[in-house]
């Protein structure tokens, strides 16, 4: 059985599948719904039931709690059509947003490579190129299917058919221990995608900051790659931070576009370096190392964050300090499966 889903402001109508979310079903027909954990915990994708029944799932009640639900009140990742449905969302318009359907897909592993001794690289032929903004991710299949995780592309849109994901291993993590510990050459995967809000505002005139840490290259790498190759003529500058020189990759690949292309610029930064190596390089965290390259003046850039969510709280704080606002400020927002057990109540909000 199917339902018709019409949502507001759009007036788009689309069909529903059986047992499908209304995010899901968004998504694939290339409707841009905003949404962050995927749990129903963290509240992002809450909508506004204006005619029709929905069945709430696993929404936590600290998320959408029972006033809400009887005022038509529903989570999109978590809420399915028990009838025909019309609801209201809060969709910003995004000039450079592209609007992409998100589709499955099926490929073979050709290479994993050891990047650092916490992080693999996965490099996927998929059977058919996917079309994506660099910035966006994609969930992969975990155990043949029993779960899946999110990871950012690495490789720009031009790789097509090769999709290139950067893993950092978590502790007790299933999706990552599965990928460094079980995943193979010449395994069959499947993965959806692409999803996410994290791209280049292309139209914007300022110049571009890249702030990452430690697996959060990922997404900065593909749209420095992605720049680059267009030939955008933007100052661009990654500080990019790590605990040790062993867990700084791709430090020579980035070292070497610097030499290349005028316009960009590399700042790598060490916080965990012991006192007695040869490091040159800068010697504190992502937010310091960025503080001083700009001399604390951020103004004229549009900055892009990606990585733990310390390191995001510290750039931010450090960005505005240096008169950079929230209009010039992006932030992937990326979930762990572990991270989804701590999101807290939407009472409690900050940057």
């Amino acid at each position: 059985m199917s339902y018709e889903l019409t949502i507001e402001p759009l007036g788009q109508t689309l069909e529903v599948e059986d047992d499908q979310t209304i995010l899901d079903a968004a998504l694939r027909a290339g409707i841009w719904l905003p949404h962050a954990c995927c749990h129903g915990l963290c509240a992002t994708c809450k909508v506004q039931v204006v005619d029709g029944e929905v069945d709430h799932g696993e929404a936590s009640s600290f998320a959408l709690m029972d006033f809400e639900r009887d005022e038509g009140k529903a989570l999109a990742c978590c809420a399915r059509l028990q009838s025909d449905l019309v609801i209201e969302a809060e969709i910003e318009e995004e000039p450079d947003a592209e609007s992409i359907p998100v589709r499955d897909f099926a490929g073979t592993v050709r290479r994993l490579e050891d990047l650092t001794p916490t992080i693999k690289g996965v490099f996927i032929e998929l059977d058919e190129p996917i079309h994506f903004q660099a910035g966006q991710y994609i969930n992969l299949e975990i155990e043949g299917g029993a779960c899946s995780r999110a990871f950012s592309l690495a490789s720009p849109p031009s790789c097509g058919r090769e999709a290139e994901l950067n893993v950092r291993i978590v502790a007790g993590g299933r999706g990552t221990t599965w990928v460094h510990q079980q995943l193979q050459v010449g395994d069959r995967v499947k993965l959806s995608g692409p999803y996410g809000r994290f791209f280049v505002r292309k139209s914007a005139p300022e110049g571009l900051l890249f702030m990452a840490g430690g697996s959060g290259l990922s997404s900065p790498r593909a749209m420095i790659l992605d720049l680059l190759e267009a030939g955008d003529a933007r100052p661009i500058t990654l500080v990019y931070g790590q605990r040790s020189r062993a867990e700084l990759y791709y430090h020579d690949d980035f070292l070497a576009l610097a030499e290349r292309h005028s316009n960009f610029r590399y700042v790598p930064a060490l916080s965990d370096e012991p006192k007695q190596s040869d490091w040159q390089g800068f010697r504190g965290f992502v937010h310091e190392a960025a503080r001083s390259h700009f001399d604390g003046d951020f103004r004229g850039v549009k900055a892009y964050l990606c990585g733990p969510p310390l390191m995001i709280d510290a750039c931010i704080t450090t960005l505005m300090q240096g008169r950079l606002f929230e209009r010039d400020i992006f932030t992937e927002k990326f979930f762990s499966a572990a991270d989804v057990q701590q999101v807290r109540s939407p009472l409690f909000k900050r940057i």
